[in-house]
């Protein structure tokens, strides 16, 4: 079976060298850098498994390093930052971070959140452990669990797995409305707490964006004000 590789960013040297033990140690492939420059090239060249990416960079902004790894893939990005505004949050979120780490943290519960996304991640890319159908249509969109694919038309939709598992729920229970807290228990795997209201928010508008840009003028994500979401024909 072959090892995840995870890409570590961070210009503070002794966190970027303390998280790569510990992924070591985990047997994970490590592919470590102190700035921005040469990540991007890295990304391209190499079959990367999940990112870890700090936000300030001495060279290039970590949301933009996120931006440019979204236009072509797709596996999970965990941001790292000392800040704590909820705009950070919100901003990381919506150009497709899967999760949100602030510093100091604890070197267990980050290992905890790589290989919780590592398995989501996995999952949807290989099949395994599916005992329903693997494929969904739904107002000319389908979805393919086992590929991780979504396409509308001859066109594919490039969506994180967090963005794909809020999809394939709603698709899977369609006409139905479902909460903003048990979406995010099935796709986060986490208790829901208040504040997770947003996180949820924002990548519902994030999909809604991807989707608006393919489908057009068709709204397929409804939200019933005070209760959830739902999708329909």
């Amino acid at each position: 079976m072959r090892q995840s590789t995870v890409l570590v960013v961070d210009d503070e040297k002794e966190i970027a060298d303390f998280i790569e033990l510990y992924l070591k140690n985990e047997n994970y492939n490590v592919h470590k850098f102190y700035n921005g420059k040469d990540v991007l090239a890295c990304v391209e060249h190499e079959n990367i498994d999940l990112a870890i990416l700090d936000v300030m960079l001495p060279d290039i902004d970590g949301f933009e390093i996120l931006k440019q790894i979204r236009l072509t893939h797709n596996f999970p990005v965990i941001m790292l930052t000392a800040k704590v505004s909820s705009m950070d949050k919100i901003n990381g979120l919506t150009l497709g971070a899967d999760d949100y780490i602030e510093k100091p943290f604890e070197p267990l519960e980050l290992m905890a959140r790589v290989k919780a996304q590592l398995r989501r991640f996995t999952r949807y890319n290989d099949g395994s452990g599916m005992n329903q159908e693997d494929t969904l249509e739904i107002a000319g969109l389908i979805l393919n669990r086992a590929t991780h694919q979504c396409t509308y038309g001859e066109e594919e939709i490039t969506l994180t797995p967090l963005e794909f598992s809020i999809l394939w729920i709603l698709t899977q229970n369609r006409g139905k409305v479902i909460s903003s807290e048990n979406l995010f228990e099935q796709v986060w795997k986490e208790k829901y707490f208040k504040n997770n209201n947003n996180t949820v928010m924002v990548h519902i508008r994030h999909l809604r964006e991807k989707l608006g840009e393919v489908m057009g003028h068709k709204e397929l994500i409804k939200t019933v004000w005070g209760v959830g979401y739902k999708v329909e024909e």
